[in-house]
């Protein structure tokens, strides 16, 4: 029950709003599938059913649009969010969600006074040089002021508005439980795992919550830019930077919400501002693993000189070095037209858990990608195919890790703002040739070497737990603890992949033995030598070098056919 889960009393109060809410804008129905109805009567709140007459002819998804607006701004957080989730939602929902916005009138500098004095240690008349009492803009969560510091420099002043955090916090706590009640009481929302969707969203906002976090995260982009000198990345000035208000250098120049302002009489290129533009995001993703999750128009601005600068980092996307070699294999595939190479990826990324019909999935994805066989890459819209790709995945009922769902949000967005500034821009022309150079760059000797040295210290590691493990697996067989679940009809399947684990081990075993004895042999003088070295320890690290490479390919050749399983 609800009531059990309600962490404060406070909480029944929103729930009662929330429910009005709903029942206004047509949801009803919702509410008493949900059991909200029965509780909150229970709980002495009369709910009212009577809805607007005109309220039938608003398609569902403005239904829903106007309701996160009227819920305040964790749920309009939510819709943003859902509005990047083309794995989950159709092109009708995503296009009126896509309207939602955060701006939200400004409050007066009174009613920040008092936490703004804390957060400075003064008055901001007696901090600053120049602070200006009229914000610049205004948003759910915070609010920013142009000021001046005592050596001239041009900041803002972003401050989180007071009590806010309080309230998002009531807000998620009731989404969490409406998420659990959701997916046991409606079976069909289950592959869509609301609880785990709910759970992302709230570390995500509560990280937008904390503007120092934001400041961290700008900082590690800058220091990833450097070599792109054409980009810019606001200085975080530490000394006035907390958890409820930061300061960053003031950027001027042209909103990306404004380009009617971008004219050549100024030096400004169109062309290669999406060029450059495009080159930092692609970096960011395919590189650094950390980039910007909501590059929209009014994140961007142009600046002379033809540079390129991201301001609020508040939302930030991040993939692991194996997220991103998966990346590479994905965008490598759709630009090169290579069908099983992204239906690899994708088949990995979903998952086998919602019983998909692997199979007709896989051939559906080839189908898509042979499509484009012979376009030139000027005729490809890689945002397009994303979506094309993230539209089957729906179909069948299977969504993207959060990662991936940012990840292809934020490509859309580019390439949307690339079309925006130079309407030849194509993003799969900018995209390649750094994919390829990414690619080189994994084979590199150092590269190579780095895995490789990695690689014999798991194997070490293994070999040095494993007499401890099969003594600990022979003491809890003696003391009648050992368990052993089988699946009969894969019986065969899990003998094999024992088998290969095992002649994997051994061979690892041998490699690393080969390693060992040939270095103790080089310390050894005399005897004969090739190439100046002992004989019989060159021909061991060969001998290692030859083993390590039929280990390496027989992991690959098994993980290439494990995905088609």
């Amino acid at each position: 029950m609800l009531i059990e889960t309600l962490t404060a009393a406070k909480d029944a109060g929103r729930l009662y709003e929330i429910a009005g809410v709903l029942i206004r804008h047509g949801f009803g129905d919702l509410v008493r599938r949900m059991g909200l109805a029965d509780w909150l009567e229970r709980a002495g709140h009369a709910v009212r059913w009577e809805t607007a007459a005109d309220l039938a002819r608003i398609p569902p998804p403005v239904q829903v649009r106007l309701a996160l607006e009227e819920l305040g701004p964790t749920f309009v957080k939510l819709g943003q969010i859902l509005a990047g989730r083309v794995d989950l939602l159709g092109p009708d929902w995503i296009a009126e969600l896509g309207k939602l916005h955060s701006q939200v009138p400004a409050l007066p500098l009174e009613t920040l006074r008092l936490q703004l004095r804390e957060d400075l240690g003064g008055e901001p008349e007696a901090v600053f040089a120049w602070f200006d009492p009229q914000p610049l803009a205004a948003a759910s969560i915070a609010q920013v002021h142009r000021a001046r510091l005592a050596d001239g420099t041009e900041v803002i002043v972003k401050i989180r508005r007071p009590g806010i955090a309080e309230v998002i916090e009531a807000d998620l706590r009731l989404l969490g439980h409406l998420a659990g009640m959701a997916e046991a009481e409606l079976p069909w929302l289950k592959p869509y795992r609301p609880q785990l969707l709910m759970r992302e969203f709230g570390k995500s906002l509560r990280q937008e919550l904390d503007l120092a976090a934001e400041c961290r995260n700008s900082e590690r982009i800058a220091n990833n830019m450097k070599a792109l000198p054409h980009i810019v990345i606001p200085r975080v000035h530490w000394q006035h930077t907390n958890a409820r208000v930061n300061v960053q250098d003031y950027m001027g120049g042209v909103s990306g919400s404004h380009l009617e302002q971008l004219i050549a009489q100024d030096g400004f290129d169109r062309s290669q501002l999406a060029q450059r533009g495009a080159q930092a995001v692609l970096k960011m993703i395919v590189q650094d693993g950390l980039f910007h999750a909501d590059p929209h128009p009014g994140n961007v601005f142009y600046l002379n000189g033809n540079r390129v600068a991201f301001i609020d980092f508040g939302m930030v996307g991040r993939l692991s070095a194996r997220r991103r070699s998966e990346l590479l294999q994905l965008l490598l595939g759709l630009v090169e037209r290579e069908p099983q190479a992204v239906a690899e990826v994708l088949l990995d990324w979903a998952g086998d858990e919602h019983q998909a019909n692997l199979s007709q999935l896989e051939n559906e994805i080839e189908t898509f990608v042979d499509q484009y066989h012979g376009l030139p890459l000027a005729d490809l819209s890689l945002s397009q195919m994303l979506g094309d790709i993230t539209a089957i995945l729906r179909y069948n009922h299977l969504s993207l890790p959060s990662d991936l769902a940012l990840l292809i949000k934020a490509f859309v967005s580019l390439e949307s703002m690339g079309r925006g500034l130079d309407p030849d821009f194509h993003m799969a022309e900018q995209a390649t040739p750094l994919l390829r150079q990414v690619v080189r760059a994994g084979y590199s000797p150092k590269a190579v070497a780095t895995r490789g040295w990695k690689m014999l210290r798991r194997t070490l590691a293994l070999a040095e737990q494993l007499p401890h493990d099969l003594s600990q697996l022979l003491r809890n067989a003696r003391r009648g603890r050992l368990q052993v679940g089988i699946e009969l009809a894969h019986l065969k399947r899990v003998g094999d992949q024992i088998d290969r684990a095992a002649n994997r081990i051994s061979m690892a075993l041998v490699i690393a033995s080969l390693i060992i004895g040939s270095s103790i042999v080089m310390t050894v003088k005399g005897g004969p030598t090739i190439f100046g070295l002992p004989m019989f320890g060159f021909f061991g690290f060969a001998g290692a070098v030859l083993g390590a490479i039929w280990l390496v390919r027989a992991i690959s050749r098994s993980s290439k056919v494990g995905g088609d399983d």
